[in-house]
């Protein structure tokens, strides 16, 4: 295995996040000039010494074992999806250059799949959350991110900065820190991608909130549970998304979101899936009123 700065990067914001009582470490006398555990706090804590636990956290080519890093693992708290970050920047070690990875591409039996599945919004997402497909549902309740050009369709940068996805998601904070934490994820998975490191400084640059969270080196694995949205046309939703991983097409993944049947966010579901077919129906003389002259 090799090392990276960012693992060492990683190590000591976990670190910086624990108080002593938090990570069963004795409290030791003297006031703290940093926040969170001591470096030889974490390195009792791991069985190993102080030096070699400061070697690890400077991105040193040191080659620990798999014990040592759980122990490591265990003293800091990290969950499960923290631990698989962390074993991801130590062996995917940043090379001094990065390569564009090959063009994603959604097989035509994979459209063929989301198109079946009309009544529902599910698009296929791929390394750092472009969206490579979507059926109509999705677009109708998202947006359309086929209109968008290239480099913009990507679910990620359409939740930050886009106002349209602030006012959508009631909880948009915490879906928005959640992207962000996948992205981290992807990032540890493929480091020093150009087209990620080009996103995430548009990010930087633009959202103050992406700043904060980028920082905190949070990581987010969550590939099921329910979000809260308030379309303009329909009102207020309550969905369940299941993200499902293509073992034929890496990197990609299905995201399907679905209403509880016969619940209220079923109905607004099917309005918004009727309403949308009802404008494109052929009619005699569609009236003034819906007409869209501008």
């Amino acid at each position: 295995m090799g090392q990276s700065a960012e693992f060492g990067k990683f190590l000591k914001v976990m670190r910086a996040r624990l108080q002593p009582e938090d990570a069963g470490a004795l409290e030791s006398s003297g006031s703290r000039r940093v926040p969170g555990l001591r470096r030889e706090e974490v390195a009792r804590l791991s069985g190993v010494s102080t030096d070699y636990y400061t070697r690890l956290e400077q991105g040193r080519n040191i080659h620990p074992s798999r014990a040592v890093l759980d122990a490591v693992a265990r003293a800091l708290r990290l969950d499960a999806g923290e631990q698989a970050h962390m074993m991801d920047l130590l062996e995917h070690c940043a090379s001094s250059a990065g390569n564009p990875g090959p063009v994603q591409k959604v097989r035509p039996a994979l459209q063929q799949l989301l198109d079946a599945v009309g009544d529902v919004p599910a698009m296929v997402l791929g390394r750092r959350a472009d969206v490579l497909a979507g059926n109509r549902m999705a677009h109708l309740l998202f947006t359309d991110f086929t209109l968008l050009p290239a480099a913009e369709r990507n679910l990620t940068r359409w939740l930050i900065l886009d106002p349209a996805a602030g006012a959508l998601f009631r909880d948009w904070k915490t879906v928005a820190a959640e992207a962000v934490g996948a992205l981290r994820m992807d990032v540890g998975r493929h480091p020093n991608d150009p087209e990620t490191n080009q996103l995430v400084g548009e990010l930087a640059v633009h959202s103050e909130h992406f700043r904060q969270w980028w920082a905190g080196h949070r990581v987010a694995t969550r590939a099921a549970g329910a979000v809260r949205l308030h379309h303009p046309v329909v009102g207020d939703l309550e969905l369940n998304f299941e993200t499902l991983g293509l073992p034929d097409d890496a990197d990609q993944h299905l995201r399907i979101y679905s209403a509880k049947a016969g619940s209220p966010s079923s109905d607004a579901l099917t309005l918004l899936n009727f309403g949308d077919l009802g404008t494109q129906a052929e009619v005699p003389e569609p009236e003034p009123a819906r007409r869209d002259d501008s």
